[in-house]
């Protein structure tokens, strides 16, 4: 018999979580050999158990998706990593391919998806939505936003005029301005508002509760 796919899995949702696990107990060649429910959980879990493919949230509670897939990937350069997130913004896919995952999979698509996913990752191939590497690669070319502008849009999501986010920034209103029309630039936005927009759906920023 062929050696099973062994998968851990990290979530902060028990459901999620059980109904990943329901899936893939119904595969013959797939086994869940730990679930863990945080970052750090997550990068011990690799430590002690070693899986095939790993399937990992973004938003977990203490450490976050991101920094787990750069600490496992810190122990196992090779480790096959999927996101499964919430999120379709292709900036949250960037900084997690960045940190070294081989897929991003939407948890709208778990039960289409996820079983082909884990096995084309453990087949060393990349797992990436039609839709998700289309948006990807329409902006692969495009400018992206600096840390400055960032925490400028930031601001302005947050109700701030040009004066109050100069004088929080510490920046002349001149400055500012001139931010804001490089943002309006590289995001093709008609104003801040669909500035603001544009960010939070492509995950570049989030906005305050």
């Amino acid at each position: 018999m062929t050696t099973p796919i062994r998968l851990l899995i990290a979530d902060d949702h028990s459901v999620v979580r059980a109904g990943i696990s329901g899936l893939i107990d119904a595969e013959p060649d797939m086994e869940v050999v730990a679930q863990v429910e945080d970052g750090r959980a997550a990068v011990e879990a690799f430590r002690v158990h070693r899986p095939d493919v790993t399937l990992l949230d973004l938003q977990m509670a203490g450490m976050d998706g991101i920094e787990a897939i750069a600490q496992i990937r810190a122990l196992a350069p090779g480790a096959r990593i999927i996101v499964l997130t919430t999120y379709s913004g292709d900036m949250q896919a960037v900084r997690a391919l960045r940190a070294g995952a081989c897929g991003y999979l939407l948890k709208t698509t778990i039960r289409t998806d996820m079983l082909r996913a884990i096995r084309a990752a453990h087949a060393r191939q990349d797992v990436i939505p039609p839709m998700l590497a289309a948006a990807l690669g329409a902006r692969a070319n495009g400018q992206p936003l600096s840390a400055r502008e960032i925490d400028v849009l930031r601001t302005v999501a947050n109700n701030g005029r040009t004066s109050r986010m100069a004088a929080e920034m510490g920046l002349s209103e001149a400055v500012v301005k001139a931010h804001m029309k490089n943002i309006l630039a590289k995001l093709d936005a008609t104003d801040r508002v669909h500035a603001v927009m544009i960010a939070v759906h492509r995950g570049i920023i989030e906005l305050e509760p």
